[in-house]
């Protein structure tokens, strides 16, 4: 592993020093590979993804694939699937044919949680993708779609009406009130321009993505807001994923791709990434008139190497009050870059220890999971990666130094045969520790037909924190939600019944969306805070900080936009409380630099905060 950087002796610093040379030969191996992929750079004996070597393959007592099976019979139910019974099943995800030929067809969609209408209910934004059929005019184009929240457990699909059917080939959203009017807005990140939906206040929204200088094109992927330069005006990041160009299909042998790209342990699967040229990514600023300027090279940001972009999140990941930024690139290393205050960003990736894993690799890293699991204040992250690869859990030691940790946590080994998308933090519970959850599902329909121990589809997976010292997988009881076995992606995941219970919301490749409510039999209490931005700061509060203090604890949520695989979960900070009934301390940093403290009315309830009203 890499040790911290600003923390080495002179022996570790020696060793990184020559660490990072070596990666950065590596990268500068792999940007000459993405040019020329007939060229003799660093070519991978493991195909087009990276992934750990070939691990053994894990069935059930039925001889399932662990990844489809491993069900219980009985044990706390924490789950529901209620998605038909909300109404959900009418829309269908689709992307692609079913043989999934093309990389393009396999990684689906993501999932957006707001309240579009200011109502105080969560409503459910879904992406879908398309057929190039569709983009021919042959059929009728997938749309997304927009769910509304009927406060009955219900919801009614009004995407036509709202306006915001995309109708493009899509792959992530990210929502946030970009221009401070006091209504969610979503940008829509697809292969082809990307959509900016302006939100009307009366149910509608107009896009307005080519006056605002955010469609860009090709392949993007996973957005977020955050206010970078601290003007409270919400900017855009947007990675890019593979330059996917139709007029040069990828496959296996033909159009300068090598066939060692489009082989899965030696099955000739889908081309890719690796051997395909990478999308840069890009940081708008916002103008504050309506438009955005592209300033990714100044800021330090555009990914020189052509890396593969998947999510990406703004989060102040060294408590300076600055939103610093992850991105979690695919085959390649990832990027953390750390906020210098002056409208730019130094690249710790590999001096942080978040570039790559604990074995020094890179990984197909999918999804971005943030949050305090250890309640003492700093942000961790979990990263959802490839199948036969575990899944890395970074501990933040302080400062941004990364410390990658899923061995002793206990996610490593049981998490290699799944292929990991969205993901995120939750207290599921509600006994003030977060918990963590994601969905999975793969990309090779191939691997159905051979004795590997994984599937396409595959059960979602959640697990309990343990005071902080250890995360154990929840059983998956028959019949509930934790057993549905599904093509998973994007999730998110919020309050959308206000009962202080967190559910979660997944897009399913070629599938109906899943809902599942969150019915945990305990009976703990909680508290969530609707934050709203003074003139200073993001109207909508994004970038905002809170600690609550209760249960002798003191506790970390962060208001973001962006993250999990190309989604955006719930905007309220939500905290369970264990058995206490009393809030000793809320302690709000606001976007502007204004630290305030508020009292709590009571639990279990949800608490409107506004910047200037506290102390």
């Amino acid at each position: 592993m890499l040790p911290p950087a600003r923390t080495a002796t002179l022996f570790g610093l020696l060793t990184t020093i020559l660490l990072f040379v070596s990666l950065e030969i590596t990268g500068y191996l792999h940007a000459q590979q993405t040019a020329n992929p007939r060229g003799s750079g660093a070519q991978s004996s493991t195909g087009g993804v990276n992934t750990g070597p070939p691990q053994p393959a894990q069935y059930d007592a039925e001889h399932r694939p662990i990844t489809a099976g491993g069900f219980v019979a009985s044990g706390p139910v924490i789950f529901e699937d209620v998605t038909k019974q909300a109404g959900l099943t009418v829309w269908t995800h689709k992307m692609g044919t079913p043989q999934k030929k093309y990389i393009i067809e396999t990684n689906g969609s993501g999932v957006c949680l707001l309240d579009y209408d200011n109502d105080g209910w969560l409503d459910i934004y879904l992406v879908n993708g398309s057929t190039f059929d569709a983009l021919d005019g042959k059929e009728t184009s997938p749309h997304a779609a927009l769910f509304h929240n009927n406060h009955d457990g219900t919801f009614t699909e009004v995407t036509e009406k709202a306006g915001v059917t995309n109708d493009r080939w899509g792959f992530g959203c990210a929502v946030a009130d970009y221009d401070n009017d006091g209504w969610p807005d979503i940008y829509v990140t697809n292969w082809g321009k990307n959509r900016l939906y302006h939100n009307n206040h009366d149910g509608t929204f107009t896009d307005v993505a080519e006056k605002a200088g955010v469609t860009l094109g090709n392949w993007s992927t996973g957005a977020t807001w955050g206010d970078y330069d601290g003007d409270g005006r919400l900017d855009l990041f947007v990675p890019g994923y593979v330059h996917f160009d139709r007029n040069h299909l990828p496959s296996g042998g033909i159009n300068g791709v090598l066939d060692t790209f489009c082989t899965f342990r030696g099955v000739p699967v889908n081309c890719g990434p690796r051997g395909l040229k990478g999308e840069p990514d890009h940081l708008f600023h916002n103008n504050g008139d309506g438009s955005f300027t592209d300033v990714s090279e100044k800021a330090g940001v555009a990914d020189a190497p052509g890396y593969y972009g998947l999510s990406s999140l703004f989060v102040d990941m060294n408590n300076d009050g600055k939103v610093d930024l992850l991105v979690a690139d695919d085959s390649t290393p990832n990027y953390l870059y750390i906020n210098k205050g002056d409208g730019t960003f130094e690249d710790d990736s590999y001096s942080s220890g978040y570039a790559l894993d604990e074995t020094g690799s890179e990984t197909a890293s999918m999804g971005i999971a943030a949050g305090d699991y250890l309640n003492n204040g700093r942000i961790d992250v979990f990263n959802t990666t490839f199948s036969d690869d575990y899944k890395p859990f970074y501990r933040n030691d302080g400062d941004a130094n990364m410390t990658d940790i899923s061995f002793q946590l206990g996610f490593a080994g049981i998490s290699v045969p799944f292929l990991g998308w969205g993901d995120g933090f939750l207290d599921y519970d509600n006994d003030g520790w977060k918990d963590l959850m994601m969905s999975d599902g793969h990309v090779y329909p191939q691997v159905d037909h051979e004795p590997w121990g994984t599937s396409w589809a595959q059960r979602p997976m959640l697990f309990h924190n343990v005071d902080g010292k250890k995360f154990e997988p929840v059983p998956a009881v028959e019949g509930t939600g934790l057993a549905d076995v599904i093509a998973g992606r994007g999730m998110a995941v919020g309050d959308l019944f206000n009962d202080g219970k967190l559910d979660v919301v997944i897009n399913v490749m070629d599938g109906h969306p899943v809902l599942l409510r969150n019915v945990s039999p305990d009976h703990n209490h909680w508290l969530e805070l609707k934050l709203i931005g003074g003139p200073k700061s993001p109207r909508d509060a994004v970038g905002a900080t809170v600690y609550v203090t209760a249960n002798g604890m003191k506790q970390r949520e962060d208001v973001l936009s962006g993250g999990s695989y190309a989604s955006t979960n719930d905007p309220r900070p939500h905290f369970g409380l264990g058995q206490t009934d009393k809030v000793d301390d809320i302690e709000v940093h606001w976007p502007s630099g204004k630290v305030e403290h508020f009292t709590a009315p009571g639990v279990d309830r949800i608490v409107t905060l506004r910047e200037g009203t506290g102390k």
